[in-house]
């Protein structure tokens, strides 16, 4: 019997800290097609997470975040993590997002599978966007669909965008 709550522990721990990581690199989530993304891809570059939804004021913002794709993605990486969070403005599901995106927008950078970017649910790359124990710079809420937050190079978490400021902002574009 100890032997099994010694292993159950293990596991427990070794899958706990993972979750808690101080890394961001250490992240992964699903993309809007089913495939598993790990962050420690885009080691080297900077990677700007933005909590999207299709029936937004702000839905507009996909223009000019795919505007940034295409101007800066040799250098920036755009998600785009759709949320129904927010007054129900992303029902639809992961294929009607992508298909929304694509025919609206053109949409052309990263999307992920939708999920909830705050409350008892909150996606692990968002627990460590949002709590300074994890990002080690800033404790933050995400208030609205199309709050940004900027991640440098390294891994290390920038800034974070309301929802008003837009992707091609100078305070954006200045930190790219």
């Amino acid at each position: 019997m100890n032997k099994i709550f010694f292993i159950i522990t293990i596991l427990f721990m070794t899958s706990s800290s993972v979750a808690q990581s101080t890394n961001i690199y250490d992240y992964s989530f699903t993309d809007i097609n089913g495939n598993d993304v790990q962050l420690s891809q885009f080691k080297g570059k900077k990677i700007l997470f933005v909590n999207v939804a299709s029936k937004c004021v702000y839905t507009p913002q996909y223009d000019q975040l795919q505007e940034l794709h295409e101007k800066y993605g040799d250098k920036l990486v755009i998600i785009g993590f759709p949320s129904n969070q927010f007054m129900k403005q992303e029902k639809g599901s992961d294929s009607e997002i992508a298909s929304f995106c694509k025919k609206n927008y053109g949409v052309k950078f990263l999307m992920a599978s939708k999920i909830d970017v705050k409350g008892k649910n909150q996606h692990p790359v968002y627990q460590w966007l949002t709590d300074k124990k994890l990002n080690n710079v800033k404790r933050s809420k995400v208030r609205w669909n199309f709050n940004k937050y900027l991640v440098d190079e390294n891994g290390k978490l920038l800034a974070r965008f309301k929802s008003k400021v837009k992707p091609t902002d100078e305070k954006i574009i200045s930190l790219l």
